[in-house]
């Protein structure tokens, strides 16, 4: 059923586990963690990127989207990931999406606080959550990149004035994590994180999750995490298993044999992180 992310925010944080948030680019991804959130009974964010959407395009994203929702046994959200533009969200809204990012973190923080309020205003009217984002994170995110220098922490303060000033129903952080591949071992500020969430009631995301290891996720969770998102994990399962396929079996060229055991692989990914968030048998 298609609910919205509100709704999946608030349980999480009510009962003190993570919902899995999981990118989007094609059929075969989103079948994958829908199929797995019914199999472990778990709640799901299924959400595409600017990128995914420019891909793909917003009408098969959200057809998709709200299909597989519809068809589901668990609570799904259909949300935009690291919406830049006003107007882009505005038109995910009107597709049918039921949660939606903006992420103005790039911006001073008055303006930051100016776009998330913008969008608030126009989401919450139609039961559309909102998640906004303060600090960056480094790494790239399809079209959107932060270099390791400009990678910027989230300030507690911050974070408490940003809230009390936009209303978001959630807020992405930045405490050490970063988008793509890491190339060694990530370190989670989970000081900062503790001192967020001392701060503020509203339920917090991590992003850039794929790779951080189970024991800093796990603490993360007990420390206030309420979301978290993985999607390099999801590509990785993915093109692995295509390259296998394809050496094993060099001239294959049915789609369904080469999509479907990437498929098998991006479930089992899937299903390893929803246990691991504490998802499993909540919905």
């Amino acid at each position: 059923m298609l609910v919205s992310g509100k709704e999946l925010f608030q349980d999480a944080k009510r009962r003190k586990y993570a919902v899995g948030a999981f990118n989007i680019n094609n059929m075969e991804i989103m079948q994958a963690i829908v199929e797995v959130a019914e199999e472990l009974n778990s709640p799901v964010f299924i959400q595409a990127s600017q990128g995914g959407i420019k891909y793909a395009g917003l009408e098969y994203i959200a057809g998709m989207g709200k299909i597989a929702a519809a068809k589901a046994k668990v609570p799904v959200a259909l949300n935009i990931d690291h919406g830049t533009d006003f107007n882009q969200v505005v038109r995910c809204i009107r597709h049918g999406f039921s949660a939606v990012m903006i992420d103005g973190s790039k911006l001073p923080f008055e303006e930051n606080v100016a776009i998330t309020r913008k969008v608030v205003e126009v989401a919450h009217p139609n039961d559309v959550s909102v998640e906004a984002e303060l600090g960056k994170i480094t790494g790239v995110e399809d079209d959107i990149a932060v270099a390791e220098h400009e990678g910027l922490f989230t300030d507690p303060d911050e974070a408490y004035a940003f809230v009390q000033q936009t209303n978001c129903d959630a807020l992405a952080v930045a405490i050490g994590t970063a988008h793509g591949v890491y190339r060694g071992e990530p370190k989670l500020d989970f000081d900062r994180l503790q001192a967020i969430a001392s701060k503020i009631d509203t339920p917090i995301v991590l992003h850039g999750a794929s790779g951080v290891p189970d024991d800093a996720i796990r603490k993360a969770v007990s420390l206030g995490v309420c979301k978290i998102n993985i999607d390099t994990e999801l590509r990785l399962a993915f093109a692995q298993a295509i390259k296998q396929v394809l050496n094993e079996n060099p001239d294959e060229y049915d789609p369904r044999k080469i999509l479907g055991p990437a498929k098998e692989a991006m479930k089992n990914t899937v299903r390893a992180k929803m246990q691991l968030f504490g998802s499993a048998g909540k919905a």
